[in-house]
């Protein structure tokens, strides 16, 4: 095994957690304060235990105490709407994905593991700028440089949709019931902020039942 994944307990990353579960020595959940962390963090801990891989919670709670995102504003500050219009940029926390490469990194090489694996897909491209693929190409050319173990960051949904993603679900034989997507962060998913509409969205291009309960 030569990898850690950055794993949220999402459709995306959960996918990736199995389809490189032979490779995965640790799985790595960030909690920086979202609305919906608790959800999150569930799921990531049950995928885990049943794949029996290693499973590290860290606290980033400066990110929610100091960048300005809705993710961590409460429920009320989640916009409503597609997933790819304008309103959902306040969904963005300032580098996010950076930081979590950065710690990331450090515990491959800390651990002689070789590849950091995050599940950022194509339609993240319009909102969050830490998910294209020229952030992805930077990222892993300064990982590799500023390491002894030469760490690399493997990215292999930059170029896919989250259909793309699902339709990968009957040869893993994954649980989609036990992720969790909603920027609400309600007991049960709101059916109408732009990620659970993307969610709909992605289950349908895929052809698959979607096993989710929302509230709409």
């Amino acid at each position: 095994m030569d990898s850690v994944i950055i794993y949220s307990g999402g459709i995306d990353s959960t996918t990736l957690l199995y389809e490189e579960r032979e490779r995965i020595a640790l799985a790595v959940t960030f909690d920086y304060g979202s609305n919906h962390a608790a959800q999150e963090i569930a799921c990531a801990r049950w995928h885990c235990g049943h794949l029996n891989i290693e499973h590290l919670v860290i606290n980033l709670g400066f990110i929610g105490k100091y960048f300005n995102s809705s993710l961590t504003s409460g429920a009320d500050a989640i916009p409503e709407g597609s997933y790819n219009s304008v309103n959902m940029r306040s969904t963005v926390v300032p580098f996010r994905n950076g930081i979590m490469l950065s710690v990331a990194c450090g515990l491959a090489e800390s651990r002689g593991l070789t590849r950091v694996l995050i599940a950022n897909h194509s339609g993240d491209h319009a909102i969050y700028p830490d998910c294209r693929a020229e952030f992805v190409k930077a990222m892993d050319k300064a990982m590799t440089a500023g390491t002894y173990e030469g760490v690399h960051l493997y990215a292999p949904y930059t170029g896919i949709t989250k259909g793309d993603i699902i339709k990968k679900a009957a040869a893993l034989g994954i649980n989609y019931g036990k992720t969790y997507s909603c920027y609400r962060g309600g007991e049960r998913h709101c059916g109408r902020c732009g990620t659970c509409r993307e969610r709909k969205e992605a289950f349908i291009q895929a052809g698959i039942i979607d096993p989710t309960n929302y509230e709409d």
